[in-house]
This record gives C-alpha cells, sequence and structure tokens, in this order.
C-alpha cells in the first residue's frame, strides 16, 4: 500500500441492495483507503467491485458510513449506454465551448461565448490529439454515436474523461468489447496516466500495468504492492503457508484425540482399581469415599483439560481452513458432445454476410477442431457466427451444419431474466427431470437455493455460467459450440473456470475473442482472421498486427 496521502477515503461504510436477494453483493462496517497511483481491484465475481465502483463515483448511497473523495471523479461503467442521437463532441462534453469558439471565429464577439471558452481556447485541438491517441482520428466531431461501433463508444467515453482531466478515474472492465488494436491504446493511457485510477478488469495484461493490487473477499480488502504477477508470486507464497498450518492444526487436533482417549482410558482404569478396592474393603469406609470423591473431581479435571485443549486444537484448524482459497471451479462431464476425428462438423459455401464480409469458396471444419476468430471491432464476427447459428440469413451462398449447434451471444440473451436459472436450463432440455437439472447444474455451482435466483438477479460471471450451463446441458447436446467475446465479463477465477468447462467439451469449438492469453489456454487448433475476408492467421501475427504506441 502506498504511503502517500490518501485520495479515497470510505469509513464504517454499509450497503445492501433493497431486494436482499441472497449472493448480492453488500458491505458492512467497510474501510478502504487508496493512495495515488494505479491500483487493480480483482475478486470473484459477485464479490461488490462494480458496487464499490459505484458508491465511490456517487452513483449509489451508502446505507451508513461516509466516502471521501480528494479532487474530481471520472468514471467509466461496465456497461456503459451512450445515446446513438448524441453528437461526438457532446459525448466528449465539449460541444458548448466548442460552439461558443466557432460563434466567436464567425465574428459574434458576445461576452457569454467567451465565458463559455474561459481558458480553454485549444479544445478542439486537445480533442483531436486525445481522439488520435486513442486510435479515432478517423471519427469527426460531428459525427453521432450511432455511427460508431460499441468499442469505439467506450474510447469515447475514456476519451472524454481524458479531456475533464478528473483528479480520480474509476474505470470499470474497460476492455471489455475492445479488439486488440483498441486494447492497445486503452494500455497506452493507463501507462501515461499520473493521477489516482482504480480499474476492475479480468483482462492480465491490463493487471500488469497497475502498481498494486486490492483484492476484494468476503467484505474486506486486502493489498499486495506490485502487478498482477507480483501478486500471484505473494498470494502463492501465503496459500502454501496456509496449507502448511492446516496440515499442523490437523496433526495437533489428531494428537489432542489421541491424548484425550488415552486419559479416558487411564481415568476408567483408576475407577476400576478403586471400585475393588472399596468392593474388598482393604481400608476404612470413610478413607475409601473421601478417595473416590478426590478421584472423581482429579478425572473431571483432567477430562476437562483434555477437551479444552481438543477444542482450542479444533478452532485453529477451522481458523487455518478459512485462510485456504477453495474457488470453486466447473466439474462438468459431457459425453454426447464427443465429435470423432474426420467427421463433417460444418460448411460454408461462397458466404456473403450482412454489412459486407464474406467467406470465398469453400470453408470446411471437421472433427473437434478449436477455431480462434479474431479481429477488429466491426470485422463482422458477431455476423458470422449469427449467420451460422441460423439467427440471420445470408447475402449469398449457403451454410450447412452437419451436428447440433449451439450459439452462446455476447449479450447472453439465451437466459428469460424472469425466469429461475432452473426453470432457463428446463427450456432447452423439456425432456429432463427437475432432479437430474438440478444435480447437472451444481456442477457449474449452481446448488441449492443458487438454482432458484431468477437470471434477472445474477451477476455477470454468475449470469455466463447459467448460459452456459443451458446450452450444454440441451438436448440434443450441441457437438459444436460457439462463444462470442466469453470472457467479457469474467474475473479471472471464472475465467479459469471456463478454460476447465471447455476441457471437458469434446465437440468443436468456435470462439469470437481479442483475449489472445485466453484463446492459447483453451487448446485453439486454427487461427482465422476475419478482415473483409477469412483468412489463416496465427496467435503472433494477431498479437503484432496491435500498436504499440500512440
Amino acid at each position: 500500500m502506498s504511503t502517500f496521502p490518501t485520495s479515497i477515503t470510505c469509513t464504517s461504510l454499509s450497503f445492501s441492495w433493497p431486494d436482499g436477494t441472497p449472493g448480492s453483493p453488500a458491505f458492512d462496517d467497510f474501510h478502504l483507503a487508496v493512495g495515488p497511483g494505479r491500483t487493480g481491484l480483482i475478486g470473484l465475481n459477485g464479490s461488490g467491485k462494480s458496487t464499490l465502483l459505484r458508491l465511490l463515483a456517487g452513483e449509489l448511497t451508502p446505507a451508513s458510513g461516509v466516502v471521501r473523495v480528494a479532487g474530481e471523479i471520472g468514471y467509466l461503467p461496465q456497461n456503459l449506454v451512450l445515446d446513438t442521437a448524441l453528437r461526438v463532441d457532446e459525448a466528449l462534453g465539449i460541444a458548448a465551448t466548442r460552439a461558443a469558439l466557432h460563434a466567436i471565429e464567425a465574428g459574434d464577439a458576445g461576452e457569454e461565448h467567451f465565458t463559455a471558452v474561459g481558458d480553454d481556447w485549444d479544445v478542439e485541438e486537445r480533442a483531436r490529439a486525445t481522439l488520435d491517441q486513442l486510435g479515432l482520428g478517423h471519427i469527426d466531431l460531428d459525427r453521432t454515436i450511432g455511427e460508431v461501433s460499441g468499442g469505439e463508444g467506450v474510447m469515447l467515453r475514456l476519451a472524454a474523461l481524458l479531456l475533464a482531466r478528473p483528479d480520480v478515474l474509476l474505470l470499470d472492465e474497460p476492455t471489455n468489447n475492445l479488439d486488440l488494436y483498441a486494447r492497445g491504446r486503452l494500455y497506452d493511457a493507463v501507462d501515461a496516466w499520473s493521477g489516482v485510477m482504480v480499474v476492475v478488469s479480468h483482462d492480465r495484461d491490463l493487471l500488469e500495468r497497475v502498481d498494486q493490487i486490492a483484492d476484494l473477499r468476503d467484505g474486506e480488502v486486502t493489498w499486495y504492492g506490485g502487478s498482477f504477477s507480483a501478486y500471484q508470486e505473494a498470494l502463492a507464497v501465503e496459500q502454501e503457508a496456509a496449507e502448511r498450518m492446516v496440515r499442523v492444526a490437523e496433526a495437533d487436533v489428531r494428537r489432542q484425540k489421541r491424548e484425550l482417549a488415552d486419559a479416558q482410558v487411564k481415568l476408567a482404569r483408576r475407577k476400576r482399581y478403586g471400585q475393588k478396592m472399596y468392593d474388598n474393603k482393604r481400608e476404612p469406609k470413610i478413607v475409601m469415599g473421601q478417595r473416590k470423591r478426590q478421584a472423581q473431581v482429579s478425572a473431571g479435571k483432567h477430562r476437562i483439560m483434555h477437551t479444552e485443549k481438543l477444542g482450542e486444537a479444533r478452532e485453529r484448524l477451522d481458523e487455518a481452513v478459512e485462510a485456504v482459497r477453495d474457488d470453486d471451479e466447473i466439474r462438468i462431464e459431457l459425453p454426447y458432445t464427443k465429435v470423432h476425428p474426420g467427421r463433417g462438423v460444418l460448411r460454408l459455401s461462397g458466404l456473403e454476410l450482412t454489412y459486407g464480409a464474406r467467406v470465398a469458396g469453400e470453408f470446411e471444419l471437421r472433427g473437434p477442431e478449436r477455431i480462434a476468430l479474431v479481429g477488429r471491432n466491426g470485422a463482422g464476427k458477431t455476423t458470422l457466427l449469427r449467420t451460422i447459428a441460423g439467427q440471420l440469413e445470408p447475402v449469398a451462398g449457403e451454410v450447412t451444419a452437419e451436428v447440433p449447434v449451439r450459439y452462446l451471444p455476447q449479450r447472453l440473451d439465451v437466459l428469460d431474466d424472469g425466469l429461475t436459472v432452473v426453470e432457463n436450463v428446463a427450456r432447452f432440455a423439456p425432456a429432463a427431470t427437475d432432479n437430474a437439472i438440478r444435480a447437472r447444474l451444481a456442477r457449474f455451482l449452481f446448488r441449492g437455493a443458487r438454482a432458484d435466483r431468477p437470471a434477472g438477479t445474477l451477476s455477470g460471471g454468475e449470469r455466463f455460467r447459467a448460459a452456459l450451463a443451458a446450452l450444454l446441458l440441451a438436448e440434443p447436446a450441441p457437438q459444436l459450440l460457439m462463444l462470442d467475446e466469453p470472457t467479457n465479463n469474467l474475473d479471472l477465477a471464472s475465467v479459469r473456470a471456463l478454460t476447465s468447462a471447455l476441457e471437458a467439451y469434446e465437440g468443436a469449438l468456435i470462439v469470437a475473442s481479442h483475449d489472445v492469453r485466453f484463446l492459447r489456454s483453451v487448446g485453439i487448433t486454427r487461427w482465422l482472421m476475419l478482415d473483409g475476408e477469412l483468412r489463416p492467421t496465427t496467435a503472433e501475427e494477431v498479437e503484432q498486427g496491435r500498436p504499440d504506441g500512440p
């Protein structure tokens, strides 16, 4: 933790969602102090990271406690919604100043124009320089938001924040929906930031650029100096020590149990000996009675002492076990998804897509291939996946799927928000019994009451797991699974869980993603670039295509 003066302080903060939904993030007597520099805020999905950023930004009001932030705040939310009718200069927050400048340049010397401009005479130049820095130099200030892509919209919001020059910058999953080129620009902006920054992200490359890690877990923050790699190393040392303490505590409990058992055996022997002496009447009755009472008192004290020692040993074991992290992983068996090598899975013939992209000639996917589909935002990756899934008609050409196909879109809108997790899965597997569905959902970490929560109350990671469960447990089982930006909104533990789930999947896979690190982890066998046309590429070419700087 930095020794500089704090810029963000939370004191005795309490907050809970009004619906009281089980599993919803809440804070009780929460304390936080963040100093200058770049802080990476990490934690499991549902731990409250986004809620905390909204509290810091003033979008949510705590039930009690105080949030203090030194200076102006700039906030980039995870699910950014911009009015498509806004002009770019309006989205950047410079429209009024720009209009006043143009009025003055046209000869209108009204005092109100000079007041609106203030000292910001170079606002247009700064705006264009900032847009260029973020790879948005081609976007005219008079265009509307509806004319730019979702990723460009995120970068425009970041540009607006940089132009406003806030003292504190809060970023919630800023690389979601950004292609590799845009991510590179954002990394550069983060590297150049000299103020206070708190960034929530699952992007390893972004987290390598922070100065410290704040790990939010069970309503408390633990601090680690350095980047994410340094955090992982420190956590590994901590966990090794914690597991060692568990082994020591377990050995102590076993020893205390043996000592208590031995003490009880000895006391039983003494009792039998005393009874034998009493029966034989070898000493006066009053003496034997006194000895018997003394033996009972001594036995009681001895038993209490060993029982207390065993209780203390068990408490130490419980504390040691709590210090060991046991983040659940998805564990699934999907025997009916298997595709044998060489079997035909998908064929595309002379395919032309809506919005112009195309697949020239013949394209075939055979056997349990794992294909990475990469390319810039707006290149047509989602359009291609939706066309294969039968949700869009091609402009020309044919799509032939020879196996059952399931598609998981970015928006995760395969779920009905008004239905529970169990009910959503039942929609895809109507012949399965309620008990069978619940047993399968348990492997996706939806156990007991969690399976009865409405989909609309789930966190981003929970919603992803529920959507993935609905598709993988569908009948018939999918032998071609298509995922569109699957790591968006997932914490690092959930990304690992997804990777382990895909290891159990034996069908063919097409993944559209900008996360090269994740793509490498799921055993991609073929890399394809969509840039007007579909063509072969490599992971190395994809990474080299990312810009090195502004």
